[in-house]
């Protein structure tokens, strides 16, 4: 039996922080971007959108670190959304 998919949340950025990490992200030759970035102690997940009227930005919540790694892992095996 296959799990159901995790719904991811989406915000409008923040500027919480003046500096990010960016640890990993998705390919650059899709529409849609994703990246797991790192900033002040937390990690999230912004995900890029390019479409016809330029790129539309939003950011997951913030969490600790291995929560993040997996919400990260399940958007990356297609079991979050």
């Amino acid at each position: 039996m296959q799990r159901e998919r995790d719904e991811i949340y989406w915000f409008q950025p923040t500027q919480r922080c003046t500096r990010l990490r960016v640890r990993e992200h998705t390919c650059e030759c899709k529409a849609t971007i994703y990246e797991l970035c790192q900033a002040g102690g937390l990690t999230f997940i912004r995900r890029t959108v390019r479409g016809p009227d330029g790129p539309v930005v939003h950011e997951s919540p913030w969490l600790i670190a291995a929560k993040a790694r997996r919400l990260w892992l399940d958007l990356l095996l297609g079991q979050a959304r």
